[in-house]
């Protein structure tokens, strides 16, 4: 008798390990589908309303004038991925200088201050973004444009790349550093050779991410790059895009220029899910090719 409550204690501790196991994996499935069901919902809904507008013509052909059917966002797609990549020019430099610099030198006072100033800029709204290159940028130019409009992107784009890229460096095993150094390898060539390599899949993936953040950013841009019914010629004017572009349409009184809206809403989410895919199959097959 003695011996057998021992062991029955012991069953009746496993079986409630085993439903607690079993509840928790069911909570934790069903919070997976709750979070799944605005995400698919969302995107159901665009390609739903966004299909019926999507011709050869939206690709092709500029806007039609105010209360004409037809025509496009040519232009705006263009200009999309002018902004996005001025942006990545001016931006990705100093985010991921920066996320070097905060990896490396972690401990340090002006990396800590960084950080932080990194941190609070990442929560800073982009509207204040834009106000602020509105005066920098905007007024001293006394024009809006595709370059006001890059820099307002890139001020965005530059917290999210420097918080990343430290984080993944800091990932890397300080092993391969130390075995880099005990080689005689130079250390920023440890870095870029070593710490980077190891880590640039994540890297990538930050800075996708921050393309996708930026590439639908409206505030900043109707300060700054302000918008372009016709083909922008130079950076120093003002430049259409698809933010801003479904902005004014979403708002306008005309029915077809909400199926517009709902075209260049789809091909918004088209852009970025074709960056997101590029960056994949790239990390895959560099990583294929190095084993």
């Amino acid at each position: 008798m003695g011996a057998r409550e021992p062991a029955a204690r012991s069953d009746a501790r496993h079986l409630r390990r085993r439903a607690l196991n079993v509840v928790m994996t069911a909570v934790s499935f069903l919070c997976v589908l709750l979070a799944l069901i605005p995400l698919v919902s969302v995107f159901a809904y665009i390609l739903g309303q966004g299909a019926q507008a999507i011709n050869l013509d939206f690709f092709l052909h500029l806007p039609k004038p105010v209360g004409e059917a037809g025509g496009g966002m040519a232009n705006a797609i263009v200009g999309t991925l002018e902004l996005v990549a001025l942006a990545c020019l001016v931006g990705l430099p100093f985010g991921i200088l920066g996320g070097i610099f905060l990896a490396e030198y972690a401990d340090s006072p002006l990396a800590r201050t960084v950080r932080f100033t990194a941190d609070v800029l990442s929560g800073v709204p982009s509207i204040v973004v834009g106000v602020f290159v509105f005066a920098m940028v905007v007024r001293p130019m006394k024009s809006f444009s595709a370059i006001a409009g890059g820099v307002a992107l890139a001020i965005l784009m530059i917290p999210t790349v420097m918080r990343t890229t430290e984080e993944l460096m800091r990932l890397v095993p300080g092993s391969l550093r130390e075995a880099a150094l005990a080689l005689g390898v130079p250390k920023w060539r440890t870095i870029l050779l070593v710490v980077l390599q190891n880590a640039r899949g994540g890297i990538v993936m930050g800075i996708m991410l921050a393309i996708a953040r930026i590439a639908g950013e409206t505030a900043p841009l109707l300060f700054t790059a302000l918008g372009n019914r016709f083909w922008s010629v130079t950076l120093h004017e003002p430049i259409a895009s698809l933010p801003v572009q479904i902005f004014t349409y979403a708002i306008s009184p005309y029915e077809d220029w909400h199926r517009q809206a709902w075209a260049g809403a789809l091909v918004l989410v088209f852009m970025v899910l074709v960056l997101n895919v590029i960056a994949r199959t790239a990390i895959r097959a560099r990583a294929g090719s190095a084993r």
